[in-house]
């Protein structure tokens, strides 16, 4: 069937078929549904489909170079996004300078610090979790997961609270003092990365095929949630904010780290599947964490749900790119 035989046909149906069902079903229900549901997977879900895919991952290689190439990316887009904020556009240096003379407030101007810091942010960390993952497992099966969870859990989680809560920190105003105990607390008690550590540890350990099957089925399960979820996280979205910032953000996020730091993987000896995990990874739009930050440090709320709602539509466009230039 053509079904089975083209592997991007495979992936619009299983994963972006999901994200369009819990679109429709957003629509029809509370938003606090979408964060319920978040919460189960983040407890339960998640760590339990990284103990069943752990278990039969290839754990062989460099594979330790999978979070180094993520940080590598995370600073790479933060460099980009500050010298574009620094040495962008003429244009709107002239408008700031106009309301600087017009006595105008930071908070209107175009660079202004909670735009300077959401915009940061979203160059920086993908959605390599509930997003990544997913479309990993779809093109490339479950040898690979590893490659994928160790860019996610070491590069990406980490990044996302030390490095993007000290920009928000820097770039917003916060309620309550931040201290820098927080986000590294955060990192250990992610269940995720608990999951992680006994996937591993348990590999050498004996199951029976029925449990083995039933953790695999739950697994599969655990990640049609994770999609659905995000559907229905997208379906609160409506607004469109500073469109020229948004696409900048996501030609530096969605096209030119990965191109740029992808075909170096070669030179790195990574090719074939790992590398083609890793750009997609790379690839992914910014994380929905960005915007949990920016609700909590009083950042640029609208430019990060506009870059997440335009990063992915975007990535429906630029996944057979990326298959085309890097699967082989």
């Amino acid at each position: 069937m053509l079904y089975l035989e083209n592997p991007l046909l495979k992936l619009y149906l299983n994963v972006f078929g999901w994200v369009a069902l819990g679109f429709f079903i957003g629509r029809l229900l509370p938003k606090s549904y979408s964060t319920y549901l978040a919460k189960f997977l983040f407890f339960f879900g998640t760590p339990l489909s990284i103990v069943a895919f752990i278990r039969s991952a290839n754990l062989s290689g460099a594979i330790w170079m999978a979070p180094l190439i993520a940080w590598a990316a995370i600073l790479a887009g933060g460099g980009l996004a500050w010298i574009l904020i620094n040495f962008g556009v003429g244009e709107e240096r002239l408008n700031n300078l106009n309301r600087i003379i017009e006595n105008s407030p930071e908070e209107n101007t175009a660079w202004s610090l909670p735009t300077q810091g959401s915009f940061l942010l979203a160059t920086m960390v993908g959605n390599t979790g509930f997003l990544g993952i997913p479309v990993t497992l779809s093109l490339l099966g479950s040898e690979h997961f590893a490659w994928a969870l160790f860019y996610d859990l070491l590069g990406t989680t980490m990044g996302i609270n030390i490095l993007g809560v000290a920009i928000a920190s820097h770039c917003g105003k916060s309620d309550r003092p931040q201290s820098w105990l927080g986000p590294v607390r955060a990192i250990f008690l992610n269940p995720a990365l608990w999951a992680f550590g006994l996937g591993f540890v348990s590999r050498s350990l004996p199951l029976s095929a029925q449990i083995t099957e039933l953790l695999t089925t739950g697994a599969w399960t655990v990640i049609t949630l994770a999609l659905i979820t995000i559907g229905m996280q997208l379906s609160k979205l409506n607004s469109l904010h500073n469109l020229k910032q948004v696409v900048a953000c996501l030609v530096i996020k969605m096209f030119l780290i990965p191109l740029v730091i992808g075909a170096g993987l070669t030179f790195l000896g990574i090719a074939g599947a790992p590398r083609l995990v890793l750009v997609l990874q790379m690839a992914m739009p910014p994380a929905f964490g960005t915007t949990l930050l920016a609700e909590a440090f009083n950042l640029d709320r609208e430019l990060a749900v506009s870059a997440i709602g335009l990063g992915c539509v975007s990535l429906l466009f630029t996944i057979p790119i990326w298959m085309r230039l890097f699967n082989f």
